[in-house]
């Protein structure tokens, strides 16, 4: 998935999430920071969150089924991947990929998951802890034996 995807995915699921949520169109454009008139022309297909709009609504909303569905879980972790190239710091604890997640490699106490609907990586530790986060599969399992030969070390 690249920006352009999400902001169409975004795009798209806007009025179900404001519906969700049981906003009105008055209330969901001032969360998020916009005229009644473009949230309408947004919600109608004629116009765009864009990518600073998308990624507000995701995380605004994360919380949101609309989202969990069309994403694969918290937003939080795809939408960082999407911002930086490699996204990397110890995030809170995750639930471990039991839904939206397959496993693809293990060393030591590091995993590598793959998302099942964005198709992003990540690293989780023994705890489940997010490591890093990146599109890129040949940088996360990179970073994974970097992190295994660090455990061997201590």
């Amino acid at each position: 998935m690249n920006r352009d995807a999400f902001v169409k995915i975004m795009d798209a699921k806007l009025k179900l999430i404001r519906n969700e949520m049981d906003f009105t169109q008055d209330k969901m454009a001032e969360m998020i920071g916009l005229s009644k008139k473009t949230l309408v022309q947004i919600e109608k297909g004629r116009s765009s969150l864009g990518w600073t709009g998308a990624a507000l609504v995701a995380l605004l909303f994360k919380d949101s089924e609309m989202i969990q569905l069309a994403l694969g879980g918290n937003p939080q972790d795809l939408v960082l991947s999407l911002a930086f190239n490699h996204y990397e710091d110890h995030y809170e604890r995750t639930l471990g990929g039991k839904v939206w997640w397959k496993d693809l490699e293990q060393r030591g106490p590091y995993k590598i998951q793959q998302n099942i609907i964005s198709q992003h990586y990540r690293i989780l530790d023994s705890q489940e802890r997010r490591i890093c986060s990146s599109f890129d599969l040949e940088y996360v399992q990179k970073r994974l034996k970097e992190l295994h030969k660090a455990e061997d070390k201590t």
